[in-house]
């Protein structure tokens, strides 16, 4: 899975090395601090996504013998960019799955909505027009998709709205295990749900009168 954390902890850890490099102390090792660079690392993130530099200033982020010491660092858009690129490359690794699975091109897909707040990243914007070779819609909130959708979900359920069809999948193939470990697959990845699936199987021993299922 990724998400905004791990975007997040990159630039934790970027604040945390900077200031080891300049004051010789590892805040890794402090809870107080890292809650403190977290708290700061997202902000960051989000001023970044409008702004091409922002500063980190935590004032008394430690102390040591000599004295408090205060974390002041610069961070640019292109530094945070460069920090997490091949994070914002392993989010194509799902787009590419899911055209693969329909068996349609990049170029076939109607509209890209971006889903999650990491999507206002510039960098994750550009990767996305790059991959689909179109713009992404920018008339659906990227906080607020998941929950429309669920929204839409369930008012189809109820019967509100009739006028459109969602089909669940089945996120994973399902089968079960048998005689020597081996995975029989009974339902494919992505079948439409609900399902069934019948097939016969034997005993692995004569007389057997009990079976696992797992």
């Amino acid at each position: 899975f990724l998400g905004g954390e791990d975007f997040d902890n990159r630039i934790i850890g970027f604040l945390a090395d900077e200031f080891k490099k300049d004051q010789g102390i590892d805040l890794r090792g402090d809870k107080l601090a890292l809650q403190r660079l977290k708290e700061a690392a997202e902000k960051a993130k989000i001023e970044l996504s409008s702004s091409k530099e922002t500063e980190i200033n935590l004032p008394f982020i430690t102390a040591d013998a000599s004295g408090p010491k205060h974390l002041v660092v610069k961070l640019s858009r292109a530094k945070l960019e460069s920090l997490v690129d091949d994070l914002v490359q392993r989010t194509l690794g799902p787009c590419r799955a899911a055209i693969k699975d329909a068996s349609v091109s990049p170029s076939e897909i109607d509209e890209v909505i971006l889903v999650g707040g990491m999507t206002r990243m510039p960098k994750v914007i550009e990767t996305v027009k790059e991959f689909f070779g179109k713009e992404p819609a920018r008339n659906v909130n990227p906080d607020e998709v998941v929950a429309i959708g669920a929204a839409v979900q369930g008012a189809v359920l109820k019967g509100d709205v009739k006028d459109v069809l969602l089909l669940d999948v089945t996120p994973l193939s399902l089968g079960i295990e048998t005689l020597g470990g081996v995975f029989t697959r009974l339902i494919d990845r992505n079948t439409t749900i609900p399902t069934k699936k019948s097939q016969t199987f034997s005993t692995a021993e004569d007389n057997q009168n009990a079976v696992t299922i797992k």
